[in-house]
């Protein structure tokens, strides 16, 4: 469903169909698909759809003193690439990792969780937090101080084997880690869950005021903004229609 898949598999059916007797159809389908990667591309669109995503929720606030621990979202080791290299390989969203280290030296009495599996429907044993733990303790983190929860396979069940994991008690603070886009619906799930986290959005896409309404040079990656957006707006949408979340965009606690 994501746009660049769903564009290119319609250029492609369109393509085949220009050698049938639906050449007209086919054309059709082909022009649609290539006006609409452009839009998806070049034009201001994925900074539209991402810009209400990431301005969700505000810079966390340090004035109420140091958390009890610090949760990290999964998304950004590839586990196997990982594996076929025997060191950790990270290809996306690397802000989630060096924003928990750094609040890790920040606040020492914290411990760090680090949530993630594979997200594979078919994978093998190889998962992120099996990685991530190397990653912490090369910048600097004690290993005393690290949990890593392996078993989760999506951001709902990071939240409800965070839950378990953890017991959290009445009155800890428990900072989450993940990337301002994903913060809404990770915010609402852990809320679904009855886990009580303070979020900590990192791993911004788009700047502020006018530069939303910015062109991209590169189609690459105003497509990859685009895919991230669309993919943010369908989960939300599909886990409030299923009660997975109690609101369509969760916000702030007033």
């Amino acid at each position: 469903m994501l746009p660049t898949n769903l564009l290119i598999g319609v250029g492609f059916v369109g393509a085949i169909l220009m050698f049938t007797r639906f050449a007209s159809l086919g054309r059709k389908l082909v022009i649609a698909a290539v006006l609409l990667l452009v839009i998806c591309g070049l034009s201001p669109l994925g900074n539209l759809l991402l810009y209400p995503l990431e301005q969700r929720f505000p810079p966390w606030d340090n004035s109420r003193g140091a958390p009890d621990g610090i949760i990290v979202l999964g998304g950004s080791i590839q586990p196997d690439l990982s594996v076929a290299h025997s060191t950790p390989v990270v290809l996306g969203a690397p802000d989630r990792l060096i924003a928990a280290a750094a609040l890790a030296h920040r606040y020492p009495n914290a411990r760090v969780v680090f949530t993630g599996g594979s997200a594979k429907l078919i994978s093998n044993d190889a998962r992120e937090a099996d990685f991530a733990g190397a990653i912490f303790e090369s910048l600097g983190i004690d290993k005393s101080r690290l949990v890593m929860e392996r078993a989760s396979r999506n951001t709902q069940e990071n939240a409800e084997f965070s839950k378990v994991l953890l017991a959290p008690k009445e009155g800890e603070r428990w900072l989450l880690v993940t990337s301002a886009s994903h913060m809404p619906r990770s915010v609402g799930l852990f809320r679904k869950a009855g886990f009580a986290v303070e979020p900590y959005p990192v791993d911004w896409r788009v700047g502020r005021g006018g530069d939303v309404w910015n062109f991209t040079n590169i189609a690459i990656d105003g497509l990859g903004r685009t895919d991230v957006a669309v993919r943010e707006w369908i989960g939300l949408l599909a886990y409030r229609a299923t009660g997975k979340i109690d609101e369509l965009l969760p916000g702030p606690v007033k």
